[in-house]
């Protein structure tokens, strides 16, 4: 998808579905701002918001892929702590949905347990983000947090106090794709294996 017009439909799509903008954001690895605008442009004439899509469904879609980014996600950690914080670490969370894919893997390949964050910009009503009560409890765990992509950084933010207020301990951030060029997030460092820039 490459086009303005294939984006603004693909969203509309999504949104007929039932999504909320969050999820339709994360669908399309957009803030959602730039879904809210691609939602709404015909109705004002606001300008196109600074973004950069990122479509990577030939690797999500494929298992054998996945599982080497979801590698290479840890190598790079493994490289830029020199291997030294894996033993301080109890628990992946995978932020629902592109995330939890990723950090399964991480998880069952470093023999980790698993835990699952559903962001905020998921609720339909507004409401908190939170832990799925059908994995992995975080009180007192030492975590990675893992997703696919940074776009503005919130759902980071959400999350990291998220696991301070449940006396959990944010140790890292791992990524694929960091829109933002984010070193840290409310001082937990982030890895990602690619930094995006948009070039005006």
């Amino acid at each position: 998808m490459s086009s303005l017009e294939e984006l603004m439909a693909k969203a509309k799509d999504l949104r007929a579905d039932g999504h909320s903008s969050g999820q339709i954001a994360d669908e399309m690895s957009l803030s959602v701002d730039t879904v809210t605008w691609l939602l709404t442009q015909s109705k004002t004439n606001t300008a196109v918001p600074k973004d950069v899509h990122i479509d990577w469904t030939t690797v999500s879609s494929n298992a054998t892929l996945l599982g080497g980014i979801a590698s290479m996600m840890s190598a790079c950690f493994d490289a830029e702590t020199g291997g030294t914080v894996d033993e301080e670490i109890d628990s992946v969370v995978g932020i629902s949905i592109s995330g939890v894919p990723l950090a399964t893997l991480i998880a069952a390949e470093d023999g980790l347990d698993l835990s699952i964050y559903h962001p905020s910009k998921h609720n339909a009503e507004d409401g908190p983000g939170g832990i799925s009560g059908n994995f992995g409890k975080i009180s007192g765990k030492r975590c990675i947090l893992v997703d696919d992509v940074i776009t503005s950084g919130n759902t980071l933010k959400e999350l990291v106090a998220y696991l301070r207020r449940h006396n959990a301990t944010p140790v890292a951030i791992l990524v694929i794709f960091d829109k933002r060029g984010m070193t840290e997030v409310d001082g937990v460092p982030v890895y990602s294996l690619f930094s995006i820039r948009l070039v005006d």
